[in-house]
């Protein structure tokens, strides 16, 4: 199967760095025009580089937006106001206990994790509906399906991204527009780079070592015993969003490595 979406336009949100920008560069080899997405031009301007000189044929434009605000979507929407395909996942997190969690926190969480998705997709769906196509795909985590002790807000608000954009789908049901949640899992992106560097230089042990007791203590359900890749899980949501996908909407997309003990 040969995925072609030229001629689509697409939009990525939190799209410079980790599994955003692996989404970006997989939509872009696609045959996509790319609109990337951070809270800094600088930052938008370096992922530009970096997709161009890996796909010189990528068809990019720049939008530095802060996108957990109403008032950045807004920017966003009047810089570009259309598009084919939203992947809604821009997102933050922070382990915390449950009790130093505030409602700050709280409210800044569900902010910038689900209703930036929100008010992106009331945004643009209007001109999918009308074109009768149209991807949206929301990335949520296996935190939605097991919510982390360590993460509650996070999971919840990865939880809350699963319901949106279901009842979306439900909302768009009989369109050419498909609405999906892709959830990914343990994800060996940049900052799980630093993070596992960092524990290597504190207690000795190797990355591979520390990757093992990993698995075997915070995520001994995973089927792979490893992280995914950034690529893996832009794979899913390439596929997600061509046409060759038009029967799969509504759906909570796994790429989380046999994490969640589910059948379903």
């Amino acid at each position: 199967m040969k995925i072609d979406l030229t001629g689509k336009r697409a939009i990525v949100t939190g799209s410079t760095a980790g599994i955003g920008y692996a989404i970006a560069l997989g939509l872009a080899a696609a045959g996509a025009e790319v609109v990337i997405n951070g809270r800094t031009q600088a930052r938008v301007e370096a992922a530009i580089a970096a997709i161009k000189q890996a796909v010189p044929a990528a068809s990019l434009r720049a939008a530095a937006a802060d996108v957990g605000t109403a008032e950045g979507c807004a920017v966003l929407v009047k810089a570009v106001p259309a598009c084919d395909i939203l992947v809604n996942n821009a997102g933050i997190f922070a382990p915390r206990a449950f009790e130093e969690i505030t409602d700050a926190n709280w409210m800044h969480t569900l902010e910038v994790n689900v209703l930036s998705g929100v008010r992106l997709s009331r945004a643009y769906i209007g001109g999918m509906r009308e074109k009768n196509w149209g991807r949206v795909v929301f990335i949520s985590s296996e935190s939605g399906q097991q919510i982390p002790k360590e993460m509650i807000d996070y999971g919840v608000s990865k939880a809350a991204q699963i319901a949106v954009a279901r009842g979306l789908a439900q909302h768009l049901a009989g369109t050419g527009v498909t609405v999906n949640t892709v959830m990914p899992g343990p994800t060996r992106s940049e900052g799980v780079e630093t993070f596992l560097a960092d524990l290597s230089k504190q207690t000795g042990k190797s990355l591979a070592e520390i990757e093992a007791d990993f698995f075997k203590s915070v995520r001994p359900t995973s089927l792979i015993q490893r992280f995914t890749t950034t690529e893996e899980v832009a794979n899913m949501v390439v596929y997600a969003c061509s046409k060759e996908a038009s029967g799969t909407t509504g759906a909570p997309l796994r790429v989380d490595g046999g994490v969640v003990q589910s059948i379903v």
